[in-house]
């Protein structure tokens, strides 16, 4: 079974946010994202001061089997990107929920990560994609 921390939320197209002691948003993609993708060659991050709607797309994510587009989980302004990416995509493989952050947003509405699912409507939401 897949890694799914219990203190992050998780949008369908297999982002996870953790709110940070400041208020901001740490975003990236699931360990069963990157799983599933495969080896990570290349990763594109969001600009910085750039605005996000809840699921526009914002980054790309490129390993040996596809590239996938990485959607924001919910609104607002990119404030940090993870540039250690550019030499190391492959932080993403191995800690997905750790190092392998895409990018961190002030949100414009907290209301909209309460809408994302907990740990376990997400692990449902992946055992229901299996069948």
């Amino acid at each position: 079974m897949s890694n799914i921390p219990v203190e992050l939320k998780y949008a369908k197209s297999h982002e996870w946010a953790r709110i940070n002691d400041d208020g901001s948003v740490t975003v990236g993609i699931s360990d069963t994202a990157q799983d599933q993708l495969g080896d990570m060659v290349f990763i594109e991050v969001p600009e910085v001061g750039q605005t996000l709607t809840a699921e526009e797309a914002c980054a790309v994510v490129e390993s040996v089997k596809a590239a996938s587009d990485v959607y924001a989980p919910l609104g607002g302004e990119v404030v940090e990107v993870n540039e250690g990416l550019a030499d190391s995509p492959e932080t993403v493989n191995n800690d997905a929920y750790g190092e392998g952050w895409i990018f961190r947003l002030e949100p414009a509405a907290v209301g909209e990560l309460e809408a994302l699912m907990d740990a376990d409507a997400y692990e449902a939401f992946l055992a229901s994609e299996d069948h």
